[in-house]
């Protein structure tokens, strides 16, 4: 493949080629979020919503970063697997069907500052009433629906800050990728398929999966 030099960065030393292959789009929308919008800082909340690619990364990084990682799930499976990434909660929103109201109450009425919004819909609301004062909110997903009615009173009264994500630029990538190596974070790949496996790849995707599906195109 040739590239003009734009399209080219420098991949973290501290990965594998497979690893370095999940940074363009999953973990660059955590960063961007968190850092470039977020000015996240060491103990600061964060509230991760699910547990897809994004909320994986998420989980990871602001951990590495110092920040205290509440994450809603609806398997306890999977709880334990996130609290190994450096969760410090878990609520199982089964279980626990009013999770901002959980969130709430672990941050002693608080909130959090920082909440990646993956599911869109009606839970817009319930991250406004779960957000800190003056928090964030990064619209990153719509896995439930793209349209919601917002709560503009609770936004007013959160003075909520709301943003939409759409991956980032190329020096967050550089910022990102340099952060990765001081940090030693490693991503989480749930599978490495050969591309002769492509179409088994795509359905194991179609299923779900904890953490990034690779397609090794050369042995």
């Amino acid at each position: 493949m040739l590239l003009e030099e734009y399209a080219a960065v420098m991949a973290p030393n501290n990965l594998t080629d497979e690893e370095a292959s999940t940074l363009p789009i999953a973990p660059l929308t955590v960063w961007f979020s968190l850092v470039e919008y977020g000015k996240i800082k060491a103990g600061d909340t964060v509230l991760v919503l699910g547990t897809g690619g994004v909320s994986v990364f998420a989980i990871q990084m602001a951990s590495a970063l110092g920040a205290r990682v509440i994450v809603t799930t609806s398997s306890d499976e999977k709880g334990e697997r996130v609290k190994a990434l450096g969760a410090k909660e878990v609520i199982n929103y089964v279980k626990t069907p009013d999770w901002e109201q959980e969130v709430l109450k672990l941050t002693d009425g608080k909130g959090a500052q920082h909440i990646l919004e993956v599911v869109g819909g009606d839970s817009i609301n319930r991250s406004i009433e779960a957000l800190a004062l003056q928090g964030h909110i990064y619209i990153i997903g719509f896995l439930k629906s793209m349209m919601a009615e917002v709560n503009l009173f609770a936004l007013l009264a959160k003075q909520a800050q709301i943003h939409g994500i759409y991956v980032g630029h190329r020096k967050a990538v550089d910022d990102m990728n340099k952060a990765f190596n001081e940090l030693n974070i490693h991503p989480v790949i749930d599978t490495v398929y050969s591309f002769d496996e492509a179409i088994k790849a795509y359905e194991h995707l179609g299923r779900g999966a904890f953490g990034k599906i690779v397609i090794k195109v050369s042995e």
